[in-house]
């Protein structure tokens, strides 16, 4: 996934087109990971463990899904790169204020459900239902050494990752925050470390959710407000008050 990753205009090993969607369709992958290793231990509580954190993901990459498609339609592309160049059009961007014309302001209700999702997506307390001392037994529970290790580091590599997308879609990617600073990838790795930061931030400020909260709240909330939301931003967007053309 990270060979579609722009770090800045030119740095890049794949410009393809359709990286967002490329982007998406590789990190989809890791639930057949995790199935297979819930099922490989031959215990039926890491399967158990295993087919609830699959269906936890699966649940929060469609309201993750749909906070991109809100993302590539105000953007007209679906090339990170020019996702990135298109926030640094605007009215607030003209006037040196470039953290204004971001996506994460006139998006901001996608902005905090891709927030909360990337958070469940990547079994993150408190949506940890995979290691939780209350739950049952995650599917990595008869694997220790290497193979454990193998586990987490794949974990924490996602989070770089989505870190990364986060930076890239909603908060301007390697653009300055105000007119006078120049671009850089250096604004781009802070954005990253921010975004981190929110992920240890909200593991010490809320306690674990149960099991079915967490269900609950992709399907019965996130769900509709996506949908919703997808509906109020094509509408804005045809509407003579529309701040994309």
């Amino acid at each position: 996934a990270w060979a579609v990753v722009p770090f800045n205009d030119t740095l890049v090993l794949a410009n393809v087109n359709a990286s967002l969607l490329y982007v998406m369709s590789i990190a989809s992958i890791g639930v057949y990971g995790i199935i297979l290793a819930g099922w490989a231990s031959n215990s039926k509580y890491a399967l158990l463990g295993g087919m609830r954190s699959a269906a936890q993901m699966i649940s929060y990459e469609i309201s993750m899904g749909l906070a991109l498609v809100v993302v590539l339609m105000v953007s007209n592309s679906l090339n990170l790169g020019d996702i990135v160049g298109g926030q640094a059009r605007g009215f607030f961007a003209d006037k040196g204020l470039g953290f204004l014309s971001w996506n994460w302001l006139p998006l901001l209700p996608m902005f905090a459900v891709y927030l909360v999702s990337i958070v469940a997506e990547t079994n993150r307390a408190p949506f940890d239902m995979a290691e939780g001392e209350s739950e049952i037994v995650g599917f990595h529970c008869e694997y220790s050494g290497m193979a454990f290790a193998v586990f987490f580091l794949a974990e924490y590599a996602n989070m770089i990752l989505v870190s990364t997308l986060t930076s890239l879609l909603f908060l301007g990617g390697w653009l300055s925050p105000v007119g006078f600073l120049p671009d850089g990838i250096l604004w781009l790795f802070m954005k990253i470390a921010a975004v981190l930061f929110f992920f240890l931030w909200i593991r010490a400020t809320f306690p674990r959710y149960r099991y079915d909260q967490i269900m609950r709240l992709g399907w019965k909330v996130f769900l509709p407000l996506c949908l919703i939301w997808l509906f109020v931003v094509g509408c804005w967007m045809m509407s003579p008050l529309s701040i994309w053309k």
